[in-house]
């Protein structure tokens, strides 16, 4: 059954600037500056305050009306990106051959080495601003750091997924790198 009309509000905080043209929003902050499109969704995104943002859907029906919820929660960690940042931390698991990681090129990509022992180099290079680095509290733990959610968490299960055990029984060989924690960089 098609609705006449559904709409969400989102409240943008102090310090934080957001602009939406042809629902392209652009979000400005402390930490930077984030971009995102959303013209493949049909919606208005109209601002009904100075600090209020009404996302509209106009007779949808149920998984477009979805779509709202969707699209204000990707506003809303564009906001979280730039007021606080992201943070994912990921351990290496391994039995027998300890994995070797190096960060290379000032964190913008790592080198996984002795995985299960194989001689191949496995490179994974970061997407967007995300950088990485060892954990100076823990060992065999690296830490993923960025503004984007999405250039982060896809950059932690690159790493992940280039570190699948293959042709083995993956409930005896449970080596690789697995995320272990993530949250917000800034926690208040």
């Amino acid at each position: 059954m098609k609705s006449i009309i559904q709409e969400k509000d989102i409240v943008i905080p102090e310090g934080v600037t957001l602009d939406v043209k042809a629902r392209v929003v652009r979000v400005k902050g402390p930490r930077g500056v984030l971009n995102k499109d959303l013209k493949h969704v049909n919606m208005e995104i109209l601002r009904v305050a100075p600090n209020k943002i009404r996302i509209k859907v106009w007779h949808g029906v149920r998984k477009h009306i979805a779509c709202i919820r969707t699209v204000a929660s990707h506003i809303e960690n564009m906001i979280k990106g730039v007021t606080k940042g992201f943070e994912y931390k990921m351990r290496f698991v391994y039995a027998h051959f300890p994995i070797n990681v190096n960060v290379v090129d000032n964190g913008s990509e790592v080198e996984i080495r002795n995985f299960l022992g194989e001689k191949i180099v496995r490179r994974i290079k970061m997407l967007g601003d995300t950088k990485i680095e060892h954990s100076t509290a823990q060992k065999d733990e690296i830490i993923l750091t960025g503004n984007n959610i999405d250039h982060v968490s896809q950059s932690a299960a690159s790493i992940q997924q280039s570190c699948a055990v293959k042709n083995k029984d993956i409930r005896k060989f449970l080596d690789g790198i697995y995320v272990s924690e993530k949250g917000l960089l800034n926690k208040d």
